[in-house]
């Protein structure tokens, strides 16, 4: 049972597959203790108890954490190697120093590689113009992507936003439809995004659309 004198809640944004550290912002004394617990059931992952000469140091390598954790044995700062989706959560630090207690809070958000957006032609129709006999190609595009979450995935046309639809939900697929007209010589992109990276596909309108006979 502890009191905090202090309580820092920290958000932590990373790409799964990277490495990510968590700082103390200290130097461990010679009479010192370092505790870092995980998740609602304040799981300990890690701990560095120091008495004069004796350090104690535990990591833990059990479950989703195994060959993943390192502390540094000065600061008590926990990296996380190699991060996956299962890290997302609520870490804990313990600092007693002195008889003090002190508690941080670090949110860590995994995020996913982001795959490069698909982008297929579903329709394509011609339509009468105000003058007689003109023609225009109107095609029906569809921008998709797999097996994403916390994502939004927008269509442009050069920087200016014109549609977008996003997910918060577990992995799904998504698709999100536009119509461009073949004599359109705008620049088109279907970008799909998180809060720490994005991914473009640019759209070349004539490999879609085909001008009328």
């Amino acid at each position: 049972v502890f009191v905090a004198v202090t309580d820092e809640i920290k958000s932590v944004s990373v790409m799964e597959g990277e490495s990510v550290t968590l700082h103390t912002d200290i130097k461990i004394q010679r009479d010192g203790q370092i505790l870092w617990t995980f998740g609602p059931q304040n799981t300990r992952i890690a701990e560095i108890i120091k008495r004069d000469q004796i350090n104690f140091i535990f990591v833990s390598n059990d479950g989703r954490f195994r060959d993943r954790l390192q502390m540094d044995n000065q600061t008590g700062s926990l990296t996380i190697r190699n991060i996956r989706f299962e890290h997302t959560g609520l870490y804990k630090l313990l600092i007693i120093i002195s008889g003090k207690n002190s508690l941080k809070s670090f949110s860590v958000t995994v995020y996913a590689s982001l795959p490069i957006p698909v982008t297929t032609r579903y329709s394509s129709q011609c339509h009468s113009l105000s003058s007689p006999g003109s023609l225009v190609s109107r095609c029906s595009l569809l921008c998709s992507v797999l097996n994403v979450s916390h994502v939004t995935l927008s269509w442009y046309k050069g920087n200016s936003l014109l549609s977008n639809i996003s997910v918060f939900d577990l992995s799904i697929s998504l698709s999100l439809p536009l119509e461009v007209e073949y004599e359109d010589k705008n620049t088109y992109s279907c970008v799909i995004n998180n809060p720490i990276s994005n991914q473009t596909k640019h759209l070349d309108i004539t490999l879609f659309c085909q001008p009328c006979a």
